[in-house]
């Protein structure tokens, strides 16, 4: 199929209204020049939208054992492979956890396959986006790392952080069980 491109006439030739019309743009930004439009990072930092996609962290359940189940359903949808794991057998309920769990923040896209994916809500965004680093295995996180991060300030809504053991009551119907 050919395609026909419109006659110009010769004052469009010249691009003289596209000049005149970019120049119409510049100058009504002018009155604005006054106003701040740089943010002073890191004194003042972003408001995060809702929907904001950070790092990824692990969480834990309320009995301070780790979600992960090691489905590895998250390794498998990572687009950039990015996340590694190694599974373990456990004693616990769950029969599996991992051993290793590492993602490789500087091939991690954000995307959030992850997080949609994960059949536990082991694995979720934070709003964290300062990974900078000068050493590309410095941006490696290990499964402790990850779940560290999920342990920090400001805690997910409905995802708080682990009980301790003196507040926790599935200690305390453990320790019963056992003495029986």
């Amino acid at each position: 199929m050919k395609v026909t491109r419109p006659k110009l006439s010769w004052w469009e030739r010249t691009h003289i209204p596209g000049i005149l019309k970019g120049m119409a743009i510049t100058f009504r930004h002018i009155p604005k020049v006054g106003q701040r439009v740089t943010m002073e990072y890191p004194e003042v930092r972003w408001d995060l939208p809702k929907a904001y996609r950070g790092a990824p962290i692990l969480l834990t359940g309320l009995d301070g054992h780790e979600k992960c189940t090691s489905c590895k359903l998250c390794e498998f949808i990572c687009p950039p492979r990015a996340i590694r794991i190694v599974a373990e057998e456990t004693e616990l309920e769950k029969e599996k956890r991992p051993r290793e769990f590492d993602i490789d923040m500087g091939l991690c896209i954000f995307c959030g396959y992850c997080q949609e994916v994960c059949p536990v809500e082991a694995i979720w965004l934070k709003d964290e986006y300062e990974m900078a680093d000068y050493d590309r295995t410095a941006l490696i996180f290990s499964k402790e790392q990850l779940l560290a991060r999920g342990r920090k300030p400001p805690y997910l809504p409905g995802r708080e952080k682990p009980l301790s053991a003196d507040e926790n009551p599935s200690a305390d119907s453990r320790e019963k069980r056992e003495k029986r």
